[in-house]
């Protein structure tokens, strides 16, 4: 094979998305021929050996895409120093090696991806890419026209300010109500984050589609591949 740079080659191997395997080299898990690699730099070519964490990766032929209706209590990662549950336990008999294209907080249920394809993850993932992500959360009280303002103007929690969100309110109840709340980003607990801030605490989340590709009716805990033509909607 003609030289590529090391990440891209772990990222396509199923290690990670590229974003995570450039970290995996910078914390110096990776070694080609034998030798630690640290630097981003690096190319590898057809008879180069890489190894990460101690183990040999291989090229993969065959690229899959997964579509997970995640239910809560799982995690998005592949390790948990707490011994939680995760996603991966409940995709059996796939033999490549895949990961999460993105992430969704160990409470929050919904449509999660996984694949061995470190392109599409990094296209889905990369805050360039605008991927559109839809959540139905069930909140506390009755928002108003001023907090629908504050989401599509956007609000600055953690020292940032969101980029423009949709917000819509699906139906009202005496204390709770049920919202569709639509988002470009994907920082760490992002939606449930806005509604602290905006005075209506998240009870309960889930996310429905990304991009054009919605979760339609699997069942939670179930998974399947994407078709060509679900492929097509999200690339």
């Amino acid at each position: 094979m003609d030289g590529i740079r090391l990440q891209k080659f772990l990222a396509e191997a199923g290690i990670g998305s590229r974003r995570k395997c450039e970290q995996y080299i910078l914390d110096g898990r990776v070694k080609v021929n034998n030798e630690t690699v640290t630097g981003l730099g690096v190319k590898v070519y057809e008879n180069d050996i890489v190894e990460f964490d101690g183990k040999i990766v291989k090229a993969n032929a065959r690229k899959v895409y997964i579509i997970l209706n995640k239910p809560e209590g799982y995690i998005t990662t592949v390790r948990d120093q707490f011994g939680r549950k995760s996603v991966l336990d409940l995709v059996k008999d796939v033999k490549e090696r895949i990961y999460p294209v993105g992430r969704l907080d160990y409470n929050t249920s919904g449509l999660l991806l996984l694949t061995n394809d470190g392109d599409f993850a990094y296209r889905l993932t990369h805050p360039s890419g605008e991927v559109e992500k839809t959540y139905i959360a069930e909140v506390r009280g009755v928002p108003s026209d001023k907090v629908k303002a504050m989401f599509e103007q956007g609000m600055v929690i953690d020292g940032y300010k969101t980029a423009p969100a949709s917000f819509k309110i699906l139906r009202k109840g005496k204390s709770t109500s049920l919202v569709e709340i639509r988002i470009h980003e994907g920082r760490n607990r992002q939606v449930r984050k806005m509604c602290e801030k905006a005075g209506h605490p998240v009870i309960r989340l889930k996310r429905t589609a990304i991009g054009k590709l919605k979760l339609g009716s699997l069942p939670e805990g179930h998974w399947r591949y994407l078709t060509k033509s679900e492929l097509e909607k999200i690339v």
